[in-house]
């Protein structure tokens, strides 16, 4: 039982997914960081109010801190941005890149219509099961 954890916790794919959270909570704290100390205030300056963690409402001795709530609309937004401009579209260009480049086909082969196997494209008959081959068009 232990053996089975073992191999399963030490498989690659858990193990990137464990990295990829950790960074993922990192970024994201840095991104939160940026906007609570950098973006806020400075929209918050435009506006007027020093900060926008400040801005809240009572109703019935109930505090709604909206301020917050932009706080984290703000964050979600960029981190939301910095990941497809990081990774998205980097990922997007590679993979179009790459299908550019693949070369066309081989048709140096072709199949057999009886027995589909792999045969020359000019060959009269098939090797495999002798059937006669339709002409080429």
């Amino acid at each position: 039982m232990i053996k089975g954890f073992r191999d399963f916790i030490l498989r690659g794919n858990v193990v990137d997914l464990a990295v990829a959270v950790v960074i993922g909570a990192a970024f994201g704290a840095v991104v939160t960081s940026f906007v609570e100390n950098l973006i806020t205030p400075l929209i918050a300056a435009i506006v007027g109010k020093p900060d926008f963690s400040g801005l809240a409402f009572t109703i019935n001795g109930s505090q709604f801190q909206y301020g917050l709530f932009i706080n984290a609309v703000v964050s979600f937004l960029l981190i939301a941005a910095a990941i497809y401009f990081v990774v998205v579209v980097p990922m997007n260009k590679m993979a179009e890149l790459r299908a550019r480049g693949k070369a066309p086909e081989d048709s140096s082969t072709k199949q057999c219509p009886e027995c589909l196997s792999e045969i020359p494209s000019g060959a009269h008959r098939c090797a495999f099961c002798t059937s006669e081959q339709p002409a080429e068009a």
